[in-house]
């Protein structure tokens, strides 16, 4: 009860009559590009993202180190810099 093979060749050879082969070939390798251009996309934003916990990681310690080299810093400052490292980590998301 499905579409039969001969239904779609007709249908194929509607559609070329319709557009032409070469506007038809045009649209094909542009909708591949498109879908290179997304899977390569993702692709770097799961490698960003697996590298992300790193780089937070490091800002931490970097933001620690120098904290505990200043000399009459008050924990109030400690804190306000923990909130500024985690709205810029969720910034990055």
């Amino acid at each position: 009860m499905g579409i039969s093979i001969w239904q779609l060749l007709i249908i194929l050879v509607i559609v070329a009559l319709l557009f032409g082969t070469k506007r038809l070939r045009n649209i094909g390798s542009d909708l591949g590009n498109a879908i290179r251009g997304f899977k390569s996309a993702v692709k770097d934003g799961e490698e960003g993202a697996a590298a992300e916990p790193e780089l937070l990681t490091r800002k931490e310690a970097d933001t620690v180190t120098n904290q505990s080299g200043q000399s009459g810093q008050s924990g109030q400052s400690v804190t306000d810099a923990n909130s500024v490292n985690a709205r810029d980590a969720q910034s990055k998301l």
